[in-house]
């Protein structure tokens, strides 16, 4: 039976993490323009910490657009966000295993509005938001304070998506705008910071990949003889026990969450993940991990033949030394 149209959509029953992310208020910032937020911190089991900060407001359109683009343009909201992250990560680093040393930062900037209402009183439903503000919708998510071409607001409005009438969300690179009730905003609010959270991993990955590759082909373009090819086996165990970590790690942050019986929920985190770029990382992740596997087994290979000519020559010396022994008449 099909839901009415005024439904909202499901409650975040129907997202399950295996091991849901640990958050704390972690206080409240006054910025230089006498705006306060408030501050949240969320622990990922699979090395990451989200910062959020909430700046409550209410405006018109022009307002919020040139907000918008001053907000994600500005330095100061992201600068105090690192201050937050770094006394955060010293507070709770005894609890931390084995900490990251240097960081990858991903700023995302969710635009929720709960309700827009009409000169008369009634509130817009999602359909007539879109028909009444495409053009200041566009440049909210793309935090832009111009007026964009049609060929870039098309482009922007295609990546939106509803489940009633009630909903909203149009999803960009750098933000979103989600249009709903608190209840209904919140699980899609929290995929947008799901899909965040996967990017930052598998950019992590790309570098560690990357960094490891680099060193693996400056190492066996190195002639250093027989000895060289001896200290293969190590190298290779150094290559195979890092791809296996990255591999393990990514497996997890693919199955940190489960859609349950909606496929609402499941289409709208395609849809989020392919905008901000989540598979096409993960394409590069696989495509280095397939890489390093083959020059596991390559130097692996060569570690053999080297091992196997070494016994050979080891051989060969003996059977010279007892032919030199038995025509001097030594026994």
């Amino acid at each position: 039976m099909d839901p009415p149209p005024s439904l909202a959509p499901p409650v975040p029953q129907y997202l399950h993490f295996e091991r849901p992310p640990v958050a704390e208020h972690i206080g409240s910032i006054t910025l230089e323009n006498a705006q306060r937020a408030e501050a949240r911190a969320k622990y990922y089991d699979y090395g990451v910490l989200s910062i959020e900060l909430e700046l409550p407001f209410e405006c018109d359109w022009d307002s919020l657009v040139m907000q918008s683009s001053r907000l994600n343009g500005e330095t100061e909201l992201e600068n105090r966000a690192l201050d937050l992250l770094r006394a955060t990560l010293a507070r709770v680093r005894p609890a931390l295993v084995k900490p990251y040393e240097t960081w990858l930062r991903e700023d995302y900037h969710i635009i929720h509005l709960q309700e827009v209402v009409q000169a008369n009183g009634k509130a817009l439903s999602a359909s007539e938001l879109v028909a009444s503000h495409a053009p200041k919708i566009a440049q909210v998510v793309r935090a832009e304070s111009l007026f964009l071409s049609d060929a870039e607001r098309l482009e922007v409005l295609q990546s939106s998506i509803s489940y009633s009438q009630k909903d909203l969300l149009v999803v960009g690179w750098t933000g979103a705008l989600v249009y709903g009730s608190l209840e209904a905003a919140a699980p899609t609010m929290q995929l947008l910071e799901y899909a965040n959270t996967q990017l930052l991993e598998f950019r992590y990955y790309d570098g560690l990949l990357t960094t490891v590759l680099g060193s693996v082909y400056r190492f066996l373009e190195n002639k250093g003889g027989l000895l060289t090819a001896w200290r293969l086996s190590r190298e290779a165990a150094r290559v195979n026990t890092i791809r296996l970590d990255v591999m393990e790690l990514t497996e997890r942050v693919d199955n940190a969450i489960k859609f349950l019986s909606d496929m609402f929920y499941a289409r709208l985190y395609g849809l989020i993940a392919a905008k901000v770029g989540v598979p096409d990382y993960r394409r590069l992740v696989d495509q280095k991990l397939r890489t390093a596997g083959e020059l596991y087994r390559f130097m692996v290979d060569q570690f053999n033949q080297s091992r196997s000519f070494v016994l050979e020559l080891t051989v060969v010396i003996i059977l010279i030394i007892e032919i030199v022994f038995l025509f001097r008449g030594v026994k």
